[in-house]
């Protein structure tokens, strides 16, 4: 029954952690311009925490973006780590 679930997942995977990706350069983008259209943290968060954890840490790495902020700096790689063991429970 598992195996036929595993496209999903992958593809639910791939989409969450692309968006979170993407949503870390757009953020990086609009700081360098003082845009007022900034996109929240908690937006940041709640991508990582839905499953995209792997997509931020990458983006906030490549992009040099909340590198400074302890709470993602700490945080980000924490929930890539508990979903990991999540997986390997799976």
């Amino acid at each position: 029954m598992r195996e036929q679930f595993l496209p999903w997942l992958l593809g639910y995977g791939l989409a969450v952690n692309l968006i979170s990706f993407v949503l870390m350069g757009v953020d990086k983008r609009r700081a360098r311009r003082k845009s007022p259209r900034r996109v929240p943290e908690r937006t940041l968060f709640l991508f990582a925490l839905l499953g995209g954890a792997a997509g931020a840490v990458l983006g906030m790495w490549m992009f040099r973006h909340k590198t400074r902020h302890w709470y993602f700096r700490y945080g980000l790689p924490a929930i890539l780590l508990a979903q990991c063991v999540l997986l390997r429970l799976i």
